[in-house]
């Protein structure tokens, strides 16, 4: 850990700089699915979802650097480096051979609802670790990604 004068005691900035790196693995490696389903999405209704996966990857932008910054803020070290996102993320790989919008819906909604669970989880762990700050980003984020989540499911719906 880098000094700071930050008063979070070392050993929780040291776990919280940890859960921190690991949701933002998991944020870089939504983002770039994200940008897959945009580039590659087709059918009746592309202009529709590449404008919606280009806004959502938009939006995750913003929560990496959030996340990334509360890191350094807590005197960690964001790890953001394609080894790093690739060690931590949990999430599942993006198919790189689907085409339709049904498909990429299906597959971003299933990476947005793992991140959502998981960013819920950290807001737990967060405040179990005596930090509201932290907590407080992490339930914005959660906020967001179930309004994106939303926003794909209802591509997703026939009625």
């Amino acid at each position: 850990m880098n000094p700071t004068k930050n008063d979070i005691p070392s050993d929780k900035r040291t776990k919280l700089a940890q859960l921190l790196n690991d949701r933002l693995a998991d944020l870089i490696d939504l983002g770039l699915q994200a940008k897959q389903a945009h580039w590659n999405v087709k059918g009746a209704s592309f202009i529709a979802l590449h404008k919606l996966f280009d806004d959502i990857s938009g939006e995750i932008q913003e929560y990496i650097d959030d996340v990334a910054e509360r890191v350094v803020v807590l005197g960690g070290t964001a790890e953001g480096t394609l080894a790093a996102v690739a060690k931590r993320t949990s999430l599942s790989a993006y198919p790189i051979n689907i085409h339709s919008g049904r498909d990429h819906l299906e597959a971003f909604s299933n990476a947005l609802a793992a991140v959502g669970k998981a960013v819920r989880a950290a807001i737990d762990q967060s405040s179990e670790l005596d930090d509201a700050d932290t907590a407080d980003l992490f339930t914005g984020i959660s906020r967001g990604i179930d309004k994106s989540l939303w926003f794909v499911e209802a591509h997703l719906r026939e009625k």
